[in-house]
């Protein structure tokens, strides 16, 4: 047998084996150039808001979607969101890039873990094979497929042009509870938290929020003639009264205009009652809470089925059952079903199953609404379905796996990206733990500070580099926090007893107030679940979660925080005008690009382009507000202002203003001085953006503060100025209470509370409280064994 002569110089196409960036410019970026190698797993780190996800996400993802984009027809880009090409001088080396980031799964109330990854699909074609009694196709199972019949005349062919018309009966069966249709609950509105039965829609009748008779709405209730606009509601005949709140949406023409009208009920259950309540704005949510009931749907229980579908069975349980079982039971059940001609989709359902509990969500439910899921929760569930996927050479980017993770669970999240790595896979990590950092084939560290400070590469090579750089990561990323030599005294306790929520299993304990408590356990044990279950926000408790805040690009930390109102205030007080004319948003605003400071021109298929407006230079506001002057400045120099600059600015002198000083003090506080007050939010990292929630909360008036997870975005050096913070909240006379898995805030606690011993039915039970000493000195759970290795113990 023959043997190939190997060719002594490689051959062309393997030399392609980086990713070339030079000159990237995105947000903070300063002229940035890096080389990242190809299949091989690259970590990006440094401090939070020097520029990691602008290099990685905002240059690196963004311009790979882009040009895959660009690869469809022109018809096709039409329904797709345009993107407009990162600022960079050249990107080489690209390839197809999979984001898989923390933005919470679809808020729509719909959609739960099964139906969001395909396991409920697989589900409803095997009981359509194989339960008892066998009821119909697949949609039969579906709860949001609903039952229709329809009645009519159909044609039917004789041949040679005969026809003959006969009546017929088309029944489809779907999954839907007809009650509650197909959401699990069922509604009860409050007509007097609608309207003001005494007042006619002309004098403001209606109370709900958005629905007013300035704008359509007005339009709409006084141009469609079922009711006088003019009438008091109370006084209204019956008809009229179904036509304001039942009318089904009917299409009516004002003024010449086609538009369409629906009753007042339809159109809350349409705008605000099919989304996931907890994804609504505040004002809005607040309204939903005070006007709507929700109660199980009597008819289903819950589980949003029909009766046909919940009564076919597969070895005593139906498809409702199988989804409220936790999935690694799922998994067991599914194991034990032997039937050779659904084999390949028990196999498929069986990979999928097992993924869950590889990827550590084991204890999940495939009826879960998405929308309750955590940024983590949602990250690795999106995650699973490039677990078993076949594709190589393709670049997965990571924004901070290990969220929401137990140290105990880093370890296999660790193993996962290793596996999509050594698949032939390029894989690009943001992240701040030194665990997650440990794997690294290559690192690029990203500083020296956050924001106008940052992005540049202050390192990139291997881990063993990085420990000698003196990078600010490179000094921290050895960093063991000491047990505390001397903890707290409480001051009181609060009581919780027998908490049943969600997996919670007749919890009994004793929170101690006026220390730092912090609740712990791994991803899945409860600790959620107690803490916001047993002690609600409001009453004295002011609650901080993991939401994301939203915000426009015309949002920015001073409309946020609330500064901007008496920042308007002063300037109007000073020039004897009103505060309207100092909002971007308001009167003020620049008339050309509507104060949003620069001017978009759609370029039909092509990524639209954004200018600077030319009449305000991106000021955002009219030339002659700039006139105006507090203290020697106008209020677009105040907004590009930085938070430490505007401390000193309106803490003394002619623009003194003390509820101004006393939200910037705050914002310096949780480590943002470096911020600028008037950059858009959607330009701000996931750590600046937490920050920026726990500097607004800090402004409310409570006894107890409620954390989840405020290390999320943090870099080592940061958690030390949180650790800080939370010290000055408890010595001001506070009880903080966090919900964390970081060693460094276990090891500054007074008193920990551990959850476990497992996840989901395994969880549920106080393994430990005490303090971190005596947890180090035990190491009798997971938590503490972590925390003892941690420490050095």
């Amino acid at each position: 047998m023959s043997t190939a002569i190997q060719p002594s110089t490689p051959h062309v196409a393997d030399s392609h084996d980086l990713i070339r960036v030079q000159g990237a410019r995105v947000n903070n970026l300063r002229d940035v150039s890096v080389e990242i190698p190809k299949r091989r797993l690259t970590v990006f780190t440094g401090v939070s808001g020097s520029g990691k996800s602008s290099l990685v996400f905002g240059t690196i993802a963004a311009e790979s979607q882009r040009m895959i984009n660009e690869t469809y027809s022109a018809f096709v880009q039409g329904f797709m969101p345009t993107l407009a090409r990162p600022e960079v001088d050249l990107l080489d080396g690209l390839t197809t890039a999979i984001i898989v980031d923390q933005e919470r799964m679809g808020a729509n109330s719909r959609s739960t873990v099964g139906t969001a990854t395909d396991a409920n699909a697989m589900l409803r074609i095997l009981f359509s094979r194989l339960g008892q009694p066998h009821i119909g196709s697949p949609n039969a199972y579906s709860f949001n497929v609903p039952s229709v019949k329809a009645t009519g005349a159909i044609t039917v062919e004789r041949g040679a042009g005969k026809t003959k018309t006969e009546k017929a009966t088309f029944t489809r069966l779907g999954g839907m509870c007809p009650r509650c249709e197909g959401m699990g609950a069922v509604t009860d509105i409050d007509l007097t938290a609608l309207y003001d039965d005494k007042l006619s829609l002309n004098e403001g009748a209606i109370t709900i929020p958005g629905y007013s008779m300035e704008g359509w709405y007005g339009r709409i209730f006084r141009g469609c003639g079922y009711f006088d606009p003019d009438k008091p509601i109370g006084k209204f005949t019956k008809r009229e009264q179904h036509d304001l709140l039942h009318r089904e949406p009917t299409k009516i023409k004002i003024d010449g205009i086609n538009l369409t009208y629906a009753g007042l009920i339809p159109s809350i259950q349409k705008s605000f009652l099919s989304k996931d309540i907890d994804a609504l704005q505040p004002h809005i949510r607040a309204f939903v809470e005070r006007a709507v009931t929700f109660t199980t749907c009597p008819e289903c229980a819950g589980t949003r089925l029909s009766q046909e579908a919940r009564s076919s069975k597969i070895k005593g349980k139906n498809i409702a059952d199988a989804c409220a079982m936790q999935i690694s039971d799922l998994a067991a059940w599914v194991r034990g079903i032997d039937e050779p001609s659904v084999a390949p989709l028990l196999a498929g359902l069986q990979h999928l199953l097992d993924s869950f509990e590889e990827i550590g969500l084991g204890y999940l439910s495939l009826d879960r609404p998405s929308g309750t899921l955590s940024g983590g929760e949602a990250q690795r569930t999106k995650m699973i379905r490039h677990l078993g996927s076949s594709l190589t050479d393709v670049t997965y980017v990571f924004d901070e796996p290990t969220i929401g993770l137990h140290p105990h669970d880093i370890q296999r999240m660790n193993e996962l990206l290793l596996q999509l790595r050594d698949k032939g896979n390029t894989v690009l990590v943001v992240e701040h733990k030194p665990e997650a950092i440990a794997i690294a084939d290559h690192v690029v560290d990203l500083g020296p500070g956050a924001g106008t400070d940052g992005g540049t590469v202050c390192y990139e090579g291997s881990l063993e580099g990085l420990r000698a750089s003196g990078t600010i990561t490179g000094r921290h990323l050895d960093d063991r926090a000491a047990l505390k030599e001397k903890v707290r005294t409480p001051t009181g306790k609060l009581e919780i007893r027998g908490a049943t929520a969600n997996n919670l299993r007749d919890v009994d304990v004793d929170v101690p107030l006026g220390v730092l408590v912090v609740v712990t356990g791994v991803a899945g044990s409860g600790k959620s679940s107690l803490v916001h279950g047993s002690i609600p926000p409001g009453a004295g408790v002011v609650s901080i979660d993991q939401g994301a805040i939203r915000g426009s690009r015309r949002s920015n930390p001073a409309t946020y925080t609330g500064l901007l109102d008496p920042i308007r205030k002063a300037f109007a007080k000073a020039n004897g005008v009103k505060p309207a004319l100092f909002s971007a948003n308001s009167e003020g605003a620049c008339p050309s690009c509507n104060g949003a400071g620069v001017i978009y021109t759609d370029l039909g298929m092509m990524a639209g382009v954004a200018a600077p407006c030319e009449d305000c230079e991106g000021k955002r506001f009219q030339a002659s507000v700039l006139e105006y002057r507090l203290g020697g400045r106008d209020i677009s120099e105040v907004l590009a202002m930085s938070v430490t600059e505007a401390e000193k600015f309106f803490g003394a002198g002619d623009a003194r203003t003390p509820a101004a000083h006393a939200i910037l003090d705050r914002l310096a506080d949780v480590g943002l001085g470096y911020l600028s007050l008037g950059q858009p939010l959607t330009t701000l990292s996931g750590g600046e953006r937490q920050r920026l929630k726990l500097a607004t909360h800090m402004a409310e008036k409570g006894g107890v503060y409620v954390l989840d997870e405020p290390t999320t975005g943090l870099h080592l050096a940061d958690v030390e100025q949180l650790l800080g913070l939370l010290d000055r909240l408890v010595d001001s006379g506070k009880s903080v209470i966090v919900i964390e898995h970081h060693q460094a805030v276990m090891a500054h606690a007074d008193w920990i509370i551990d959850l476990g011993p497992g996840a989901g039915h395994d969880g549920g039970q106080i393994v430990f409280e005490g303090t971190p000493a005596d947890l180090v000195a035990n190491r009798s759970t997971l938590t503490g064994e972590h925390l003892a290795a941690y420490v050095g113990d």
